[in-house]
């Protein structure tokens, strides 16, 4: 029976590779000319364990991200232990097929270790012991993926939306001065990997003016960062193509790479118009929160499609300022939206479909590079 069962999933999934014209370019050969197109996997495809999933992303992109498995909490989940065992496997799959690796992330409020924060009594450290670990953290992080992770999201979503510095206990204990450090000690731990400033909303004019304040303040104390990584969780209708193309202007002209990180666009309703990627917002699941349960209407399916296309072309008119789209997810089904921020949704917001189909999404991408 089991045996059965495999024959039949691994028929659906390969009928699902299939269904992409074979004389259609693939995304990472579609965009070479362009800029790198990146996925973030999961533990379970950095450990290959499905093998449909693991030849669709070596086949589509030219970049890898781990989603969870360098977050603080997973690689460095005491003071004094690290746990190097997954992201090792993601550099074993990534050199094997010649991927660009991006480490996410260094600093970050959230996902983080018990005690980090903390003496052994229970007391709140201070300013010098949090320099010290940070110190420790990114050294050796760093340090051991020297030359093999291409570039670092070292500081990951430390603004507000008013454009302000987030009170995290990274800013509460260490003051602002604990960005400036963070990109001191990854640039110190290995000079030639690229350095990001990574974030949500980043085409919200607050939050964009927020970003780049702590990109020039970066830049006016002679401390390396090379690009920004505006966090595309995005919808059918939000953020305007005007506004990210303003925010794509406005941070190249400040010398520095420009990334589109964890995109997928949901076509679900957004609860009281939120436009946020916090992860600690919640809302309550409805019917009316949660319209699409058994499938997407064809009717919706262009509609993500057409979105898609005018994101793309937006994208390749600014080729010249973009160096990475990468998808947050491999396939919807994987989609971290179908929980947040309503648990238990259905959502659709990524090129490929439960059983790994290229959807309309896919094929209008492509389109958009086509001639």
């Amino acid at each position: 029976m089991k045996k059965n069962l495999i024959l039949i999933l691994s028929a659906i999934v390969f009928a699902g590779i299939q269904s992409i014209n074979i004389e259609e370019k693939t995304l990472k050969e579609a965009f070479k000319d362009h800029y790198l197109i990146g996925v973030a996997v999961n533990r379970s495809q950095i450990l290959q364990r499905n093998e449909a999933e693991v030849k669709l992303i070596t086949s589509q992109f030219n970049s890898l991200t781990a989603e969870n498995d360098m977050k603080w909490a997973n690689i460095h989940p005491k003071i004094d232990s690290f746990n190097f065992e997954y992201a090792d496997k993601l550099m074993e799959l990534a050199q094997a097929n010649d991927m660009f690796v991006v480490g996410h992330t260094l600093v970050w409020h959230s996902q983080l270790a018990r005690g980090v924060f903390t003496n052994e009594d229970g007391s709140t450290i201070d300013s010098a012991e949090l320099t010290r670990r940070m110190k420790d953290h990114i050294h050796t992080i760093v340090g051991r993926y020297k030359g093999k992770v291409k570039g670092w999201d070292v500081v990951n979503e430390a603004l507000a939306e008013d454009g302000t510095l987030r009170k995290s206990k990274f800013f509460e204990i260490g003051g602002e001065s604990y960005i400036e450090k963070a990109f001191q000690f990854a640039h110190e731990a290995d000079p030639d990997a690229e350095l990001y400033y990574n974030d949500y909303n980043m085409t919200n004019a607050e939050k964009r003016d927020g970003a780049i304040r702590i990109v020039k303040n970066l830049q006016s104390k002679g401390i390396k960062i090379d690009g920004v990584g505006m966090q595309g969780h995005w919808g059918l209708d939000y953020p305007t193509l005007e506004e990210i193309e303003t925010a794509i202007e406005m941070y190249a002209a400040l010398g520095i790479k420009v990334m589109v990180t964890e995109l997928d666009v949901s076509v679900l309703p957004n609860p009281y118009r939120m436009r946020t990627a916090d992860v600690s917002a919640r809302f309550e699941n409805t019917p009316e929160m949660n319209p699409y349960p058994e499938g997407l209407p064809d009717s919706v399916q262009t509609q993500l499609a057409d979105r898609y296309a005018d994101i793309f072309k937006l994208f390749n008119k600014h080729a010249d300022k973009i160096s990475r789209v990468t998808f947050w997810g491999l396939h919807d089904g994987l989609s971290w939206k179908n929980n947040f921020p309503i648990r238990g949704r259905t959502d659709y917001t990524l090129l490929f479909d439960r059983n790994l189909a290229p959807k309309k999404a896919y094929h209008a991408v492509i389109e958009t590079v086509k001639d």
